[in-house]
């Protein structure tokens, strides 16, 4: 297990890694941009109408009043929209780099594992269905990790625990996928979830590393697909008929 994830490590300061990771950090900055200028203009013009509707019933005496709160709402959006962009910034980039976990796991394959067949890339469809997966998953990891701020103690192990069984069951399926049906890529993960959660409990200390957390996609695909192909080894010829 060890050894896995100082391979991983090595790797991922790999050319090839490095030019996924901007690729896909890149493409949640652009998304977060877009997302972030419709949202504010979208609270910008109900600003603007709550202020029309209350001059409406306050009479033109409120107006000053009313314009100056809308102006301060106004800034405060803005502020709000940086401060959630900053914090949904590893979610996102879960999101998108979900759609880059081939790319990760052919250069793991090709590197690592020469002498194997490699696995077969996700349909579209699947690929954009466990991307959303990992997403919300990697959002409810933050929010417990916000929440483990004010619980002391109880609230890491919390944070660690959920981090570890939910990413690193995802990031094994993903790995699984590309080589099983996704019915039996899950039957691979059941049998295995002891080592697939210890296996998460690294991904679980990257996640909770700030910037660092960015590569997270890259770093548990990376992962896991050592640990399949650890577990699929070990579980010799009969794997196949799991």
């Amino acid at each position: 297990m060890l050894d896995a994830a100082i391979k991983t490590l090595s790797q991922i300061f790999s050319p090839p890694f490095r030019a996924i990771l901007w690729k896909s950090i890149g493409l949640a900055l652009v998304l977060l941009v877009i997302g972030g200028i419709a949202v504010h203009r979208g609270l910008i013009w109900l600003a603007g109408s709550g202020e029309t509707w209350a001059e409406n019933v306050l009479g033109p005496a409120a107006h000053t009043p009313l314009a100056i709160l809308a102006w301060i709402l106004s800034v405060a959006a803005g502020l709000g929209l940086i401060l959630g962009s900053v914090f949904l910034m590893p979610v996102v980039t879960a999101l998108v780099g979900s759609f880059f976990v081939d790319d990760v796991a052919l250069e793991v394959e090709r590197v690592h594992y020469p002498g194997e067949p490699v696995g077969s890339p996700l349909p579209f469809m699947r690929a954009m269905l466990e991307g959303a997966k990992t997403a919300l998953l990697a959002l409810a990891v933050y929010l417990l990790a916000l929440a483990s701020l004010l619980i002391a103690g109880a609230g890491v192990v919390i944070f660690f625990v959920a981090t570890a069984y939910l990413l690193g069951r995802e990031y094994f399926e993903l790995a699984a996928m590309r080589y099983h049906p996704v019915r039996l890529a899950k039957m691979v993960r059941k049998r295995n979830r002891g080592t697939v959660f210890i296996a998460g409990l690294f991904i679980a200390a990257f996640v909770s590393i700030p910037i660092v957390n960015l590569a997270t996609p890259l770093f548990a695909m990376a992962l896991m697909v050592h640990i399949h192909k650890r577990v699929m080894a070990t579980a010799g010829p009969s794997a196949g008929g799991w």
